[in-house]
């Protein structure tokens, strides 16, 4: 049972009036922010002053018992963010306000995080020099942007009440120093672009994401979404890196821009709201789904955490398959094929028990196979996927059988099409599935290693194999 508290989203000013007992652990990593974070920040905080809320991140803590049996809450992620915001805090109050007309509103507004940083040189010699910084830029903060630093810009509060889970949280995204993932740079970014959702969307977008496996989550979109959007492209994919954000990042359906491209977004997205929300949904307990393509430009905000959930649950589908036990004979895809005429469960049966699955090189090349599955599902549905699912096997297991060595870089090249056609090109490209079922193939006539009988006999079965 999850310890995690309902999120709950504050203003600079309700963060440290209502939580005076913020503390930062002594497990946490030292301060890094340099004066280029911190002049980042200070710019998105001026530049947005204009928008009725500009989100800051998230901020996780855990609720532990302090010295004196009061509660203290330890700051789990948000530190470098929070200690920031502190030393603004801390400027403000030095700083001679006699022309303000609002300040005297905030004045009694403090920190105590300072006092508990840890004493590691390169804490202090970063508050030192950002502490500089700030000083210097909020000289010239007018009253509105004073108003706005206070009361407008607010974070996403998460309390966790168990310490091995705030723990587990932690060690997943910063512990040792290590940086954030890609994906949650991502999360940051489009929930700062949902400023025009309701408190109730933005909420359940951060809760159903902070529930999810952040170990799976990271995978999801390494092995799957960066890949399949990647080689749908032919563009390589080895490695989702906090320089490949930007695939993740799209347009916005409330901007100013009225280009023609985003019409269709628009439409899609409003009569999906309005079919949700009509009155007959309350009788019918009907619900749709936006109707998600897997290479779409992403829609920020809301839907990308959607989008998230919606492809986290066919991976989940497809790797049932790697299991054909009885629990997953309810699994959409195990079901259709089963029993058939075709060789698709003869496939996905031999996918989940033959002996050299296990290694490097196979897992691979079944990952390709997963996310040739994946994206044709997201596409077709199940229209023929028995048939496609034996396309797929062919196309992906020749590697495995040619080639002594899968590298990364091997299932890399075929998945752009360096070496044959790409059926991820085909996929993209084809308006009926006979177009990626009519698509010519390469047979093999060797298996270069050990333990892939199982998968030879299949391609003979298939008329794919070459040898004798």
């Amino acid at each position: 049972m999850s310890h995690i508290d309902k999120p709950k989203i504050y203003s600079i000013a309700q963060v440290f009036q209502e939580n005076p007992n913020l503390e930062i652990p002594d497990y946490q990593r030292p301060y890094k922010w340099t004066e280029y974070n911190v002049q980042q920040l200070l710019d998105d905080i001026v530049l947005n002053s204009d928008v009725s809320e500009y989100r800051l991140g998230t901020v996780v803590l855990h609720k532990n018992k302090g010295q004196n049996e009061a509660d203290v809450l330890h700051i789990v992620d948000g530190q470098q963010r929070l200690t920031t915001i502190s030393l603004i805090l801390q400027a403000l109050k030095e700083r001679s306000f006699e022309d303000s007309k609002v300040y005297d509103r905030y004045k009694h507004i403090s920190s105590n995080l300072l006092v508990s940083i840890t004493e590691h040189p390169d804490s202090q010699y970063n508050l030192w020099k950002n502490y500089q910084r700030i000083k210097d830029i909020v000289r010239s903060f007018s009253d509105e942007i004073i108003e706005f630093f206070f009361d407008n810009c607010k974070v996403v509060w998460v309390e966790i009440k168990d310490v091995s889970e705030a723990f587990q949280f932690f060690d997943s995204q910063n512990s040792r120093g290590k940086d954030l993932d890609p994906h949650d740079l991502l999360k940051a970014f489009h929930l700062r672009e949902m400023t025009d959702e309701s408190e109730e969307n933005t909420l359940n977008s951060v809760d159903s994401w902070e529930r999810m496996n952040q170990v799976e989550l990271a995978h999801l979109f390494n092995d799957y979404l960066f890949r399949v959007r990647n080689w749908s492209k032919g563009r390589r994919a080895k490695f989702f890196t906090k320089g490949e954000v930007d695939l993740f990042k799209g347009i916005s359906l409330t901007s100013r821009e009225n280009y023609n491209f985003i019409q269709p977004y628009r439409i899609n997205h409003f009569f999906t709201e309005k079919y949700n929300n009509d009155m007959e949904r309350k009788i019918d307990g009907q619900k749709m789904n936006y109707p998600f393509q897997l290479d779409q430009i992403v829609i920020n905000g809301r839907r990308f955490f959607e989008f998230v959930g919606y492809y986290s649950e066919i991976i989940d589908g497809i790797k049932d398959t790697h299991d054909l036990g009885e629990k997953f004979e309810k699994n959409e895809i195990v079901r259709y094929v089963k029993g058939g005429k075709s060789h698709a469960y003869a496939i996905l049966e031999t996918l989940a028990k033959y002996p050299g699955r296990n290694r490097t090189g196979d897992r691979y090349v079944r990952n390709v196979f997963d996310c040739c599955l994946m994206y044709y599902q997201d596409k077709f549905g199940l229209e023929m996927i028995d048939k496609a699912i034996e396309k797929f096997f062919i196309w992906a297991y020749r590697e495995r059988l040619v080639k002594s060595a899968v590298q990364l870089a091997s299932i890399d090249n075929l998945g752009i099409g360096m070496e044959s056609q790409s059926i991820f090109r085909v996929i993209r490209e084809a308006k009926d599935v006979k177009e990626v079922l009519h698509t010519p193939l390469e047979g093999a006539g060797t298996a270069r290693l050990k333990n892939l009988d199982e998968i030879v006999t299949l391609f003979k079965k298939l008329n794919y194999w070459t040898g004798k």
